[in-house]
């Protein structure tokens, strides 16, 4: 992947970097060559799911889903909190690249509108979600001046709530564009057809997920943004799980990114097992905070008897991720042969989540407190809560748990929690009962799935609570060697990477503490 800021910035007019390499379109692989929007499409789509995998990662370290397990030593700043630029660096530089990829299609797309509106509104709407990935995670980043080639190679920072309005606006133009494009007659419309690896070429589904998407940015921008405009196409929000899946195989390791990680390698070798879950989170399954026998047993590996650590604690007697990982549920562990299973890990053909039904729905459900959106919250949120169990209980085949099974599994959910406000809305009588209920079912939803985004929930709300400066695993998923000063011993942010300060010194901004420097919306 490109490092350098001055390269990252390059490559307007031609490919990114992954989808080259993925593509082998290149007679020599060192000199570009330029590619067709339905080439660029689906190596893009690809490349996207490959960047969440590892804010996936980042989200899950912070907040609370892994720990450092028995066996391993030197994590660092991984149990520290005390970032250097180094860390999580390839978030900054993977989604610039992919966002080159997004970039060149609308370039390549503007001057054949209507023809090509599909491709430009798809790209636009990916490019808005890959900004939104940047500023959650560094706030200012170059985006008026970015991704402009060799006209500007050292861009300008532009403010985190001015990025956030104004891919608001580029939603909005994106649904434009599909509907312009629906509508035209006497051209000849380019579909998206299997270079969508997407959505299958559901441009409904693409308004869903720019609706979607721009709900997620006013709700998290509140007030500390000023929004052109704050409806939406009557196309609706998702209601569907919106999952990448290129043909994801284990032949030719060609494999979901999130397997390949954490369960097994395409020659059946063990991955990552450096991590394993924390008890905190585990807490939500197993009654120390909610009865949750259904998820928990299709989440983890050996439920209710996972091994569970606090991140932070080192000891020899600290547990061992088995092979394949706690989070693969399945009863085979041999890496030729597992992966097809429910669960967070399916296999190495399973779909990667852009994002789930749940979380669409959860959106809504604070959108309805917020008055955001009009609705009924309850519904919205119980929607969520059965939309997380069906994805659970989705094989990578696209086959699971039947609506029947996952209404009784609901229904005994909320019964083995009857007193919960966190389980039944019902019982959640403020709007800040509200949220923190929604909030906090949307961690368990998102439970190292798309960790990212439960990250920059908690940052913006403080659910899940937590009880600040608590040895007691179960009460805070911060680090037992913790150097952040924060009440709740967890850090802020993640630091630039070095490449901005060597070759975008006079932009990149400066004195940024992972302890007290904010993200805009946060608390």
């Amino acid at each position: 992947m490109k490092k350098a800021t001055a390269i990252l910035f390059i490559g307007v007019a031609m490919m990114g970097a992954s989808c080259k390499k993925y593509l082998n379109i290149n007679t020599n692989p060192n000199q570009a060559t330029s590619a067709t929007p339905e080439l660029i499409l689906p190596q893009a789509l690809t490349a996207t799911a490959s960047t969440l995998n590892t804010y996936n990662t980042y989200g899950a370290q912070l907040v609370g889903y892994s720990a450092n397990a028995g066996g391993y030593g030197g994590f660092g700043t991984s149990i520290t909190y005390n970032f250097a630029a180094s860390d999580f660096s390839a978030n900054w530089a993977n989604t610039y690249d992919n966002l080159e990829d997004y970039q060149t299609i609308i370039n390549q797309t503007s001057t054949q509108l209507p023809a090509y509106g599909y491709f430009n509104a798809a790209a636009r709407i990916m490019r808005a979600f890959d900004f939104q990935l940047l500023v959650d995670a560094y706030n200012d980043v170059p985006y008026t001046d970015a991704l402009k080639g060799t006209d500007n190679l050292t861009p300008t920072y532009t403010p985190a709530a001015t990025i956030y309005a104004s891919l608001a606006d580029q939603l909005d133009s994106a649904i434009a564009t599909i509907n312009a494009t629906s509508a035209a007659s006497g051209v000849a419309i380019s579909a998206l057809g299997s270079s969508d690896v997407l959505f299958k070429a559901d441009m409904t589904k693409w308004k869903q997920l720019a609706n979607t998407l721009k709900l997620r940015l006013i709700i998290r921008g509140g007030s500390k943004v000023s929004f052109k405009n704050t409806t939406f196409s009557g196309d609706g929000f998702l209601a569907s799980d919106a999952l990448v899946n290129p043909g994801y195989t284990r032949d030719n390791n060609r494999q979901n990114p999130a397997w390949n990680q954490w369960g097994f390698a395409y020659t059946g070798g063990d991955a990552n097992k450096a991590w394993i879950p924390t008890k905190f989170i585990l807490a939500f399954y197993n009654g120390n905070k909610l009865q949750d026998p259904d998820r928990g047993a299709v989440a983890y590996y050996q439920f209710p008897s996972t091994g569970t650590n606090q991140l932070g604690y080192e000891s020899v007697d600290n547990p061992k991720c088995p092979s394949g990982s706690f989070w693969y549920s399945g009863s085979e562990r041999s890496g030729t042969a597992a992966g097809n299973s429910a669960g967070i890990l399916k296999g190495p053909n399973a779909g990667f989540p852009v994002m789930l039904a749940a979380e669409s729905y959860f959106l809504q459900a604070e959108g309805v407190v917020r008055g955001i959106v009009t609705g009924d919250a309850k519904t919205a949120f119980n929607n969520g809560v059965k939309a997380s169990f069906a994805y659970l209980y989705m094989k990578p085949d696209g086959t699971g748990a039947s609506d029947a099974d996952l209404t009784s599994m609901v229904a005994s959910y909320q019964s083995d929690n009857s007193t919960s406000p966190l389980v039944n809305f019902d019982l959640a009588t403020t709007p800040d009962m509200q949220t923190e209920a929604i909030i906090t079912q949307k961690y368990i939803a998102l439970n190292y799935i798309n960790s990212q985004e439960s990250w920059n929930e908690y940052r913006r709300t403080g659910y899940p609570k937590i009880v600040n400066g608590s040895a007691d695993a179960v009460q805070s998923f911060a680090s037992t060697q913790s150097q952040s000063t924060r009440p709740d011993k967890l850090p802020t942010r993640i630091q630039y990477p070095s490449t901005e300060g060597s070759y975008n010194p006079r932009n990149v901004p400066k004195n940024i503490s992972v302890f007290s420097s904010l993200i805009f919306w946060a608390k």
